[in-house]
């Protein structure tokens, strides 16, 4: 009996070991992606312009764009450090920390969505689970066992 319990433990840790390193590839991953999307929008700005090449650029000088958090591999969400106030957070993060603080208990998902004002749907209810898994993963919240969210 208790080697099944001693293995489940042991396979429970090891599965989280594994998340942890799957959730940190998919966090490149998804910076990768993004700094490829914004290398999409420069050269099809510059195939137009040039007609893919065939002809001189009309651009004199390069556009300034104003680039918030998220672009260019910047985090949305950064390790929180000791002394750091959310303030550093984007809107919408800021705010579902504010609804996981003020809750009397540990918060689901789908209890944030609502006080979101989103739909209980599965496809509204599944982003703001990845963004709570986040700003779990970066130390802004603490996750239960049972997959739900408390302040730190």
């Amino acid at each position: 009996m208790t080697d099944v319990l001693t293995w489940t433990i042991e396979r429970r840790i090891e599965l989280a070991d594994r998340a942890e390193l799957l959730r940190k590839e998919l966090a490149g991953i998804e910076s990768e992606v993004a700094r490829l999307e914004a290398a999409e929008v420069v050269f099809g700005q510059w195939a137009e312009a040039t007609d893919g090449g065939r002809r001189q650029s009309r651009i004199l000088e390069p556009e300034w764009v104003v680039v918030g958090p998220g672009a260019g591999g910047m985090r949305l969400v950064p390790d929180r450090a000791e002394g750091m106030a959310v303030e550093v957070l984007t809107p919408e993060y800021r705010r579902i920390v504010e609804i996981v603080a003020c809750a009397d208990g540990p918060v689901m998902a789908k209890d944030v969505a609502i006080a979101l004002g989103r739909e209980t749907t599965p496809g509204k209810v599944e982003p703001v689970r990845g963004q709570l898994r986040k700003l779990s993963d970066r130390g802004w919240l603490a996750r239960t066992g049972a997959g739900r969210y408390l302040p730190r």
